[in-house]
């Protein structure tokens, strides 16, 4: 591979020993997702006709959008029949994939189901946690050329592990073009009632309910940023899982992996679209060099080689640090959605990683591997916000409710401290309400 070549890769190279370093990475992680006016002006239209006149509003935006011709909303309505049908019509290694993976999926969130708890103090009086699934959740689901079953395998599962009684799923149609593979991930993950309808008038209808789609307590899934403009709208009125950006990677190589391997679980994330961000760092230039090498050989041979070159130059890097100690800070300084950890013993860094959405082990472990089948949840925090948020799971779709239940020596104990406190905020009904139970 002649140097000639590697330069035809374009892609940012920074080095930590670099004077500007911290200006160029902070230029390479800005990414402001906020909508436009004139996007928040058409969506806030969008939601106020759909709370105003339900069915009618989704039809007639489902006809001009996805270019349809319904008449009613009974056409953009799919029964489990049609979801049972497109499982068993799937090929059959498709169809065995799908649940696999479901199957894996199910098994890992089935450990993060929480118990609700209770404690007895010395008094008799009882405090505790009691936790609840809530009554109906809603999937959203990307259509058309994005279409994403594991997308619905990974949305809706954790819902029906948290014993969500009701899922209903949102899934656009483009031209009228059902995919059928999303419908069979439907059918696999137990999702009640599925609704050909997308966009800002989808969110709209989950939120507030028509006469045909029910009402949800939370709305969970990507899409376009119509999607997260009404998302970002009706947050209040439900609960929404996240606001997402991009897709991001960040891989740590301390040298030993194949670089044609690490070239593409970087392109891996980059040919999602123009804006996901792949990112290499390493303490070994020759291999970093190796590996760009790799890329630049490897990209002809992509489907999606376009994207992943727009992708590469606006927003890919590789970045040289000084050692293992600089790499940790960095993927601290990133908190990157997706981190794999390409090296000889992941276990020693774990401990100093405080940011992250999904760590990737050790150099067999392919971040694509968690996207479909490994069991974690790939819905994960983006654009930093793995600094105060987790990947999606069964806690998402549950509740918490405090749990008090006072003795009378408890309440009169209580009733003596909560009292002073309260005339100490000149709060007097509150402490005169704890005084009543106070014994003399």
């Amino acid at each position: 591979m002649t140097d000639s070549v590697v330069r035809e890769l374009e892609i940012s190279r920074l080095s930590t020993r670099e004077t500007d370093f911290e200006a160029r990475l902070e230029s390479l992680l800005c990414w402001e997702g906020v909508s436009s006016s004139e996007v928040q002006q058409r969506v806030d239209e969008i939601i106020e006709a759909v709370k105003t006149r339900g069915d009618t509003a989704l039809v007639e935006y489902s006809n001009r959008f996805d270019r349809l011709s319904a008449s009613s909303m009974e056409e953009l309505t799919l029964g489990a029949e049609r979801l049972r049908k497109a499982f068993d019509g799937l090929p059959e290694d498709q169809r065995n994939a799908l649940a696999a993976a479901a199957e894996r999926i199910r098994a890992y969130h089935q450990h993060q189901r929480p118990e609700s708890w209770r404690y007895t103090e010395a008094d008799g009086s009882v405090l505790g946690q009691q936790v609840t699934p809530l009554d109906r959740a809603g999937i959203y689901v990307p259509g058309g050329k994005a279409a994403y079953p594991s997308s619905v395998l990974m949305n809706a599962i954790p819902a029906h592990v948290a014993g969500v009684r009701e899922i209903v799923m949102v899934v656009p149609t483009p031209d009228g073009v059902l995919n059928e593979l999303v419908l069979a991930a439907a059918h696999l993950a137990g999702v009640d009632h599925v609704f050909t309808i997308g966009g800002a008038q989808a969110v709209a209808a989950l939120a507030y309910g028509t006469e045909t789609v029910p009402r949800v307590d939370k709305i969970v899934g990507p899409g376009n940023i119509y999607v997260a403009t009404a998302k970002r709208a009706v947050f209040g009125q439900v609960g929404i899982d996240m606001i997402a950006g991009p897709s991001e990677i960040l891989v740590v190589s301390d040298g030993g992996t194949n670089p044609e391997w690490l070239a593409m679980d970087l392109f891996s994330q980059a040919e999602h679209d123009e804006d996901a961000q792949a990112i290499l760092v390493g303490w070994d230039a020759e291999h970093l060099a190796a590996v760009e090498s790799a890329m630049a050989r490897l990209l002809p041979t992509m489907e999606r080689e376009a994207i992943i070159r727009v992708s590469l130059k606006a927003r890919g890097a590789t970045i040289l640090c000084a050692d293992r100690e600089e790499a940790v800070a960095l993927i601290n300084r990133i908190a990157p959605e997706h981190l794999e950890l390409s090296i000889e013993e992941p276990e020693s860094l774990l401990p100093d990683i405080r940011h992250a959405g999904a760590i990737f082990m050790g150099r067999y472990t392919a971040e694509a591997l968690g996207d479909y089948c490994a069991g974690p949840n790939h819905v994960l925090p983006t654009s930093g916000t793995a600094r105060f948020s987790s990947p999606l799971g069964v806690y998402d779709f549950q509740k918490r409710s405090s749990i008090i239940h006072c003795s009378p020596d408890g309440a009169s104990q209580l009733g003596r401290t909560a009292a002073v406190l309260a005339r100490g905020e000149s709060l007097t009904a509150h402490a005169r309400s704890a005084e009543y139970r106070i014994k003399d």
